[in-house]
Parts: C-alpha cells; structure tokens; sequence
C-alpha cells in the first residue's frame, strides 16, 4: 500500500478478503492491526479507504473469537473518527440499528453499543432528531439486555453522552434508568458497583438540577454508602483463612471505595461546598482513613482539589492533610507532595489572597509532620519520592516564619547535602536550603549559613563536599541578585582552581561561565581580573589531561561574553531588571529587620511574615513602568529619591545594615596589588591560548588572608572563615584526594592516582 496503492487494492486486496473467511485468530488479528495502519498512515483517500476496507472490518465484527472480533472493533472506532457524516449514517448506523436488537448475540448486542457510543459523540447536540429517533432508544433497549455486560456497555455510554440530550430526555429517560440501575446494583455483580462508582460523579453532574430535594438526597446517600463499602465486614481475620471467593470480592469493594476517592471532589461540587461539613465532612474522614492503600493514594491525589473547592472552609480539613503526611505508605505521601506547596499556600491564606494572618499558626502539628514525612522518605530507598520532597519543601517560606523553617529545616538540609549519598537528594536540599537562605530574615542567621556553606563545603576535606559547594554555588547564581554572590561566593568558588582533585577543577571549569556572568563592569573590575588570573594559571600549570582540555574550551567560551555592565545596555534589559529586583527584595530584607527591632522595641510584637509579604509586593518594581534609559546599577531604596524625612532615614538604615562592600573588598587587597603588578610585567586579560605572556604567581600570593579582613558585619566569635585551603603541596591527600580517604575522579574518570 505504500509503494503501490492503486495495484495494492485491485490485485491483493480480493486475495487479502477471500484469505480472512478462513483464517485463523493470528491472521485475523493481524490483519485488524495491517488495516488500521494503513488508516493511519494515509496511504489513500478517506474515499477509497471506505470503498475498499470498510465492509471488511464490519463483516468481521461478529467473528465467534472475542479478541478478533475486539480487535476489529478498535479499528472501525478508529475508522469512524475520520469518516464523513453522511458515509456514518447510511454505511454503519442504519445496518447497525438492526443487529442491536434482542434476537441478536450478546457479542453483537455489546459490539452495537459500543459503536452507538462512539457514533454519537460525531453528531452536534442539535442534531437532536438522530438523538431522539435513533440513539437514545437503543441504548435504553440494550440499557435493560439479558447479558450483564451488554446492559454495562449500555449504562456507559449514556453517562458519556448525557451532554448532548436536553433536558426532557435527561428528566423523563435516563434519569428513571439511573434510579432503577443504582437500586439493582447490590443485588447484582459486583462489577456494576464498581462501573456505577467510577462514572457516579459524571453523572450526578451530568443530572444536576433535575434531581428534586429528595432525588439529590438519595444520591448522596447511594454515595456514602458506597464509601464505606466493605468495611463493615472487617473482622480481624488471618488472609489464608478467608476463602478465595471472600478475597475477590474485598478486593472489587477496595475499587469500589477507590472509585468513590476519585470522584470526591465532583461530589463536594453536587452537594455545594457551603455544605461539606454537614454532608461530606465524615466521609472525607474515612476516605483518609480507610484500611487500603488504593484508597488513600487516590483521596491523596484529590486533596488539591478538594482544597480549592472548600476556599474559605479549608480550614476544615487541616487534621485531614496531617493524617496523609503522616500516613505509613510513602505511595500516598508522594501522591500528597506533588500539590503540597498550593495546598499549604491555601491553608496560609485560607482561601483568601489579601488575608494578613496566617492561617497554619492555628495549625501546630504541622511543622512535625513535614518534618516526620522528610524522615520517613530519607529511611527509605525511594530516593525519588525524597528527592521530590526536598524540592516541595522550597514552598516553606511563603507559609511559615523565617524562625521556624531556620530552627526546624534549615540545618536538615545542611546534614542532606554533607551526608547523603544520592546526588540528585543532595542537589534537592541544595537548592531548597539557598531558598531558605534567600528568605531567611535575619542577618546573623544568614551570615550563619554563609559561613558554613564556605566552611564546610568550599573548604570541607572531602572533595565530594567541595562539589557540591559548586552545585550550591550555581543554584546561588540563579536565585540571588549578582552583588550577592560576587561579595560572598565569588572568591570561596574560583579558589577551588587551585583543588588537588581533578574532578573539582573540571566541574569549577563548567561553572566559570555563570561565575563570570555574576560581574558588573567597572564596579567589579578586580574581580574580573581575579578570574582571568585563575584561568591563565589553569591553562599554564594544569598537569590533567582532561581538565587541560576542558579549560580550553572555557576559555574560548569565555572570551566569547559579552559584560554587563553599570550602565544600561538595552541587550541585558530583561535580565538586569531581574536581578535589580533579586537586589531590590535583598535590601528590604534588612530593611524589614531593622523595621521590626524598633517595633519589638515599641510594643513588643513582631512583624508577621504576611507583612512583610505585602511589603515586599508594595515596593517591587513593574517592569512597564521603569523608564529605557535607567541606570542599572546598585538598586533598591538608595536608587529612589525619598520623599519625607522617614524614607530618608529608612535609606539611611538600609545602607548602615547591609554588608560594607569597602570591607569586604579590603579582603582583595593583596590580589589588586597582584593585578596592578602585573599590568607593569606584560599582563593581558586573556584572550586566546598560546600568544599572551603570562603573570607567573604563587598560590600564597594569590590567596592571602588576614584577620583585618573580616567584614564589620560578622561578630569577632564568628569570623567569615578564610578562603584559602592551601595549595596542592600543602594538602593531606587523604583528607582533600577523595569523599572519604581515596581520591578519585567521580563518575568522569577514574584513573586519577593521589594530587
């Protein structure tokens, strides 16, 4: 068919149909397959394809073997997707109305309801003569069939189809046939109850605002008691002592139950959310509660839902979530997280956006619950559901204080990232603890982490922490302003050229390009020479052949950059208004700590996190409204002109309380005085990779420190700990060669011998 269509249909097809009268299950079932692929493929006209195939597959429908005659029947509601109307309507609907009558075989009877399902959803709810003369009887017909199945298929396809029949045919029809298939459906097979379960919420919606006050009510009650379906009989019994037959039927009244979970948040619609505790608060109760696992998981999943719909009465389902968080199925707390940071950011607000208080202080067992489900995750060995956590976790500082995420999760994300040993765990809790750090609101809480992050990553003996304060370094770049991690990570991070494990350098290699991204032209001119100085030294003394070659391909990429710079340029506008605003929101960070000490001071009550919320929003800066030719240099409040004396002494503030650049750049001195030598001995930024001469330096030139260094802003029993490690010579290898005593080159290489 695809090489040749035309001598395809008029020489193999007649052998191809004279061939399926006595073919066997595999040939028939292949064929199915052969006649949709050609179908899908296109290998000739809608035309043609009804003229040649059609017929076929609709004379094979009826075969005696259920899975040909399936087989068949996926083709042609695959075929029927793309005919036109009219060929529907006199090539498969009118035959079709003939062979669903009762003197038919079940199969075909089943076959027929389906197809009318399918059929239908093709026609426009105005075509309402095909509806009422032709559809709608027949499924009624099939709805009351003497096959279980058939009268199954039947119930279906009406609830799909209650869209398109009005009102009349809803009230006077279907809605009678509802009532008396509800009423049966204990008496009969169990797997009605779990067909009615599953399509009850469509329908109760598909019926809503027909049902009289009492219809409404019995409804209600159907699904209530389909809820608790099962668990009446639970009697404590060992399983090898219940007979099979009982086993088979818990295990279809658990999918009756599931089915009831799955559509919890239509009902809360049907019976009105104003309504939930009276009439569906209980049930929720239990759905949490139930004995099975499928049915925890599936309410898990809807909770989101179900929190949306209650708005302003969420509230009412807050020991619901801590039950979930605490469940013992890591199965139902991952379906759980996959919403968490909307549904906690609605139990914060409780429904509402310009709320001041925050809802979960009423809400105590939170705190350890999340803290538990971390735990339990971390015990297990689903690192993904961990992983997935962690990254949920980064929603914290939008719904609890600064103080307790600072005391409660902030150190569990440290031990993570030093201890765990799955690296996309770790990189989780990296990310999450910068967020943490990035809305963290106090200063020496801050300054606290910083110093650690430095200390016992940058510097830390094993090399597999040094990586991963190059992780933390990448994730810093992308969450905080450029000022930021050029005053605090910017020389902790390019020290690391000079690390004797190899695997260090060459990921630092890969970073070099966003490190430099972070730098302002000229304000940051000392640091660029910093860098440039590290790289020439890389490209001159690196000893590692794949670290040598990976430098050199920075280097190229590097000198491809383009700076930003002070000044406005219209090619970096997008991203310099991003991080003037990443700046802007770090500035009020202190701003908002030095408002609150005078408020404590004054009247001894804090300023509560949804304050500082809407402070931060009422200072951002609309992107549509900041003229083209602003200056993009150091923002926040000292960029805006004060307008009272109040504003002014704020601006004050915020200069005198943020960390004093000059002091901190005291710390360069020695490397400008390296600088300024060398623009005396033939030093030249580089630019290519054999042609400049080279500025030949020590490692103790380069990494100088002293005491007087340390910012003003750190307390003398918590200096900002030295950026120097050493140099290779100086290093025990067992201590900075490998994560615990023998150094290797993770994952990249692993020959590497001791630096």
């Amino acid at each position: 068919m695809r090489q040749n269509p035309t001598e395809t249909l008029r020489r193999v097809l007649p052998k191809v149909r004279e061939a399926l009268h006595v073919a066997g299950v595999e040939m028939q079932l292949t064929a199915a397959v052969s006649f949709l692929t050609i179908l899908q493929d296109e290998s000739v006209s809608i035309h043609s394809y009804t003229h040649s195939f059609l017929q076929v597959i609709l004379l094979h429908l009826e075969h005696r073997d259920t899975g040909v005659s399936n087989a068949w029947l996926e083709t042609l509601l695959s075929v029927i997707e793309v005919l036109p109307k009219e060929t529907l309507r006199h090539e498969i609907l009118n035959p079709l109305v003939s062979k669903a009558q009762l003197s038919q075989t079940v199969q075909s009877r089943l076959v027929s309801c389906k197809i009318l399902g399918k059929l239908t959803n093709k026609f426009d709810a105005h075509t309402t003569e095909l509806t009422k003369s032709v559809v709608l009887p027949e499924l009624i017909e099939l709805s009351r069939d003497e096959g279980s199945s058939v009268r199954l298929a039947a119930f279906e396809t009406l609830v799909n189809l209650l869209d398109i029949f009005d009102t009349d045919d809803r009230s006077q029809t279907i809605l009678p046939l509802v009532k008396s298939f509800c009423e049966k459906s204990f008496k009969a097979d169990e797997s009605i109850l779990i067909s009615l379960s599953f399509h009850l919420g469509k329908l109760c919606h598909g019926l809503y605002g027909i049902f009289t006050p009492d219809q409404h009510l019995r409804f209600l009650e159907f699904y209530k008691k389909l809820c608790t379906l099962g668990l009446q009989q639970e009697n404590g019994h060992n399983e090898n002592q219940i007979p099979p037959q009982i086993l088979e039927q818990e295990k279809k009244y658990i999918s009756v139950r599931k089915n009831c979970a799955y559509n919890f948040p239509a009902m809360t619609v049907f019976v009105d959310p104003k309504n939930f505790h009276m009439e569906l608060y209980s049930t929720f109760f239990c759905l949490c509660h139930d004995p099975e696992v499928p049915v925890r998981y599936t309410i898990a999943i809807c909770f989101y839902e179900v929190s949306k719909l209650l708005n302003s009465g969420v509230y009412l389902i807050h020991q619901e979530l801590i039950t979930l968080l605490q469940d013992e199925s890591l199965e139902v707390l991952d379906a759980l997280i996959d919403h968490l940071p909307e549904i906690l950011e609605l139990m914060s607000t409780g429904g509402e956006s310009s709320v001041q208080e925050n809802k979960l202080s009423s809400l105590p067992d939170l705190i350890p619950a999340l803290t538990a489900a971390e735990q339990r995750a971390a015990a297990s060995l689903k690192w993904r559901i961990h992983e997935k956590l962690l990254q949920k976790y980064a929603c914290l500082p939008h719904v609890i204080s600064s103080d307790q995420i600072y005391y409660r999760f902030l150190q569990r994300m440290f031990t993570i990232v030093m201890t765990n040993n799955v690296l996309p765990v770790q990189k989780a809790a990296s990310r999450t603890l910068c967020i943490f750090l990035r809305y963290n609101r106090k200063q020496e809480q801050r300054h606290e982490v910083i110093q650690k992050l430095i200390e016992q990553l940058g510097q830390g003996k094993s090399y597999w922490n040094r990586l991963r304060f190059l992780d933390t370094c990448e994730f810093i770049i992308e969450i905080f302003s450029k000022s930021f991690f050029c005053k605090y990570f910017f020389l902790p991070a390019i020290e690391l050229t000079h690390d004797p494990v190899a695997n260090v350098r060459m990921k630092l290699c890969y970073l070099l390009p966003k490190v430099k991204s972070t730098l302002k032209i000229p304000a940051d001119k000392h640091l660029l020479q910093q860098l440039e100085m590290c790289v020439r030294k890389l490209l001159c003394q690196e000893k590692d052949k794949d670290v040598l070659a990976i430098v050199k391909r920075t280097v190229l990429e590097l000198d491809r950059m383009e700076m930003s710079m002070d000044a406005f340029q219209k090619k970096f506008y997008e991203k310099d208004l991003l991080d003037q605003e990443k700046e802007r929101e770090e500035l009020l960070l202190l701003e908002m700590e030095q408002l609150e000490k005078e408020k404590q001071q004054n009247d001894g009550r804090p300023m509560s996190d949804k304050m500082f919320e809407k402070k931060r929003r009422d200072t951002k800066t609309p992107t549509q409204s900041l003229p083209k030719n602003i200056p993009i240099s150091v923002p926040g409040p000292s960029s805006v002109t004060p307008s009272t004396s109040k504003e002014i002494k704020k601006s004050k503030l915020i200069r005198s309380q943020s960390f004093n650049n000059q002091a901190f750049h005291a710390k360069y001195g020695n490397l400008e005085k390296c600088a300024s030598k060398s623009s005396t001995t033939g030093y030249t930024p580089v630019s290519g990779l054999g042609k400049t001469s080279v500025l030949s330096l020590t490692d103790d030139s380069f990494r100088t420190r002293n005491a007087s260094s340390v910012p003003p802003s750190f307390s003398p029993n918590t200096p900002l700990p030295s950026t120097s490690r050493g140099t290779g010579n100086s290093v025990d290898p067992k201590s900075s060669g490998s994560k615990d005593t023998q150094p290797r080159k993770a994952t990249l290489k692993s020959r590497k011998s001791n630096p």
